[in-house]
């Protein structure tokens, strides 16, 4: 894939694809998101979840819906502060102490360096980690399968928990798949 075709495919400019082109094509072939189908979701949707890669980190108000996210059990954000210490990070926003926790257990075993993301969570936010973190979750939570069925709105709902930002993933996957013919 050229710089031109990855910075279509995720809506992000040659600075930021030059910053981090690299490692997210590493972790979509440690992780087999390795045809166009697959390749042209991803990035879409990693497009949009980070702003075309400008935002490496949810970006913090806090808003109504990140209040919420202090003393969630489901998320195992049950220390005080919690919520914003493990708010979304990455380049499919990781969100919640136990979603640290997990990643990391998960990304030791293929990457021995892994840090503990739940000790330092801010690792989450560097180019590498962001990518490795957003493929092993694509992998894990079946998004490879959805992209070979192009069934764009559930793989949506897999990495949004609904429909957010819907036009928007539509028009940038519409990009990609015309990047990646």
């Amino acid at each position: 894939m050229t710089p031109a075709e990855f910075s279509q495919a995720t809506g992000a400019t040659l600075p930021r694809v030059t910053e981090h082109m690299h490692h997210i094509e590493h972790a979509m072939a440690v992780y087999d998101i390795n045809t166009p189908a697959r390749q042209a979701a991803f990035l879409s949707q990693i497009g949009h979840e980070s702003g075309g890669l400008k935002w490496i980190r949810e970006l913090w108000g806090p808003t109504p819906t990140q209040t919420r996210y202090e003393g969630r059990a489901d998320l195992g954000n049950t220390q005080p502060g919690d919520g914003r210490r493990y708010a979304g990070r990455g380049w499919i926003q990781l969100t919640g102490r136990d979603n640290y926790r997990r990643a990391y257990q998960r990304l030791k075993e293929k990457f021995p360096d892994c840090p503990d993301f739940e000790e330092d969570p801010e690792r989450v936010a560097t180019a590498r980690w962001a990518a490795l973190t957003a493929a092993e979750f694509w992998f894990n939570a079946g998004c490879n399968k959805l992209a070979d069925e192009g069934r764009f709105e559930r793989l949506t709902r897999v990495i949004n928990g609904g429909l957010n930002g819907y036009a928007d993933r539509l028009a940038r996957w519409e990009d990609a798949k015309q990047a990646l013919a």
